[in-house]
């Protein structure tokens, strides 16, 4: 586990996504990279999340950034939560946490009394160079998109 911070290099990863084949940090070398990590699919807040980065896709997309969401979810499951919502987004499965501890996102959390382990809310915004730029943690979804694509544009 650790804390990523500004100025940070970021973790390469390599994780199997929705629509087949994987995905991997290094892909995208020379160009900026917003990696969010969210709980679960088609619940309310990571639905309303991806619907929101995937409405600014064009958006990033002009300023030469790409949007990975993360999630221990299987790629089952992210290609129906894609599907079912017109995700534009990629969705990279990280079932077995690797992802998810190398950015410290994957913490003890408690529920009606009840400690387990799950993803903690965040976004990192990594440069062209592979460096951290920004860290969201415990982010609230409502115009989280929106605060990204302006940090981006400052890039």
């Amino acid at each position: 586990m650790t804390d990523l911070a500004a100025g940070d290099m970021a973790p390469d990863f390599s994780l199997p996504r929705n629509g087949g084949g994987t995905v991997s940090l290094s892909d995208f070398a020379g160009k900026s990279v917003i990696l969010y990590f969210y709980p679960k699919d088609d619940t309310s807040g990571c639905t309303t999340e991806a619907v929101d980065f995937s409405g600014l896709t064009e958006e990033f997309a002009k300023l030469g950034a790409t949007v990975i969401g993360v999630s221990p979810d299987s790629v089952k499951s992210h290609d129906k939560f894609a599907a079912k919502h017109n995700l534009s987004v990629v969705l990279a499965a990280d079932e077995e946490h690797k992802a998810l501890e190398a950015y410290g996102v994957w913490k003890e959390k408690s529920m009606y009394g009840k400690t387990y382990m799950g993803v903690e809310r965040s976004t990192f915004l990594i440069d062209k160079s592979g460096k951290v730029a920004e860290v969201w943690r415990k982010v609230k979804v409502p115009g989280h998109a929106e605060a990204v694509l302006k940090a981006t544009q400052a890039l």
